[in-house]
């Protein structure tokens, strides 16, 4: 799993009656293992090192790049 910069990342609960929890990669710790600083939706940071199969992470949309002709 590879994150970017603006990327959003989900954590998935182990247990059935807590909900997933959503972040955005802030920064970059390290690239492998890789470490992420995530600003978490109630405004908190803190560096996730994402285990297999714990966490997605959903692209941030970029631009299409123009073609040339």
């Amino acid at each position: 799993m590879i994150g970017n910069v603006g990327d959003t990342i989900v954590i998935e609960s182990e247990r059935a009656d807590a909900t997933a929890r959503k972040g955005v990669i802030e920064r970059i710790v390290r690239e492998q293992p890789p470490r992420y600083e995530i600003r978490w939706e109630d405004g908190h940071t803190s560096i996730l090192a994402p285990s297999a199969g714990s966490a997605s992470i959903e692209q941030k949309k970029r631009p299409r790049a123009k073609a040339k002709r």
